[in-house]
């Protein structure tokens, strides 16, 4: 049970043989996880890793469309493309560089609202950003790209 002033969420994983595992949330969402095939696994889901890439792309990616619809911006699309630079010479082999490349599609899109986005989403909103410890270098990066025409919607339909 959570505290007060606190959100519990919950989470299963299930192993499905191998080094496979499905992960599953408390309204049965699900997504698998795999080793590849060099280490015992079938290749057959992203690694773990790639998985908390996804979760912190997607958090920031939430945080900055969220932010640009506040400030009017007229966003169409938004690609956030991530790399983790992972330590191999001792355990646990975590990220110790991460890059967060943003791609920004629409209509008249302010440079510097996105940069500003992108920087409260960093510093405030980013809750998978926010458990990042100190031993990890993150660093952002952003384009804008103007939008075919008013109206133009490369992503889900408005």
């Amino acid at each position: 049970m959570a505290r007060k002033g606190q959100r519990m969420d919950t989470a299963r994983v299930l192993w499905t043989g191998k080094r496979q595992f499905v992960g599953r949330d408390e309204v049965g969402h699900s997504f698998v996880m795999d080793a590849p095939v060099e280490s015992h696994g079938e290749g057959g889901g992203m690694r773990p890793l790639q998985v908390f890439l996804c979760g912190l792309g997607g958090c920031t990616g939430m945080d900055v469309v969220s932010i640009l619809e506040k400030k009017r911006q007229d966003v169409r699309g938004l690609e956030v493309r991530i790399e983790g630079e992972q330590r191999l010479d001792d355990y646990p082999r975590i990220y110790t560089k991460v890059l967060l490349h943003f791609v920004v599609t629409g209509y008249g899109v302010s440079p510097e609202a996105v940069a500003r986005a992108i920087d409260l989403s960093e510093e405030k909103y980013c809750s998978v950003g926010g458990m990042l410890g100190p031993q990890v270098e993150v660093s952002t990066s952003y384009e804008v790209l103007e939008a075919h025409e008013p109206g133009y919607a490369p992503g889900p339909p408005r």
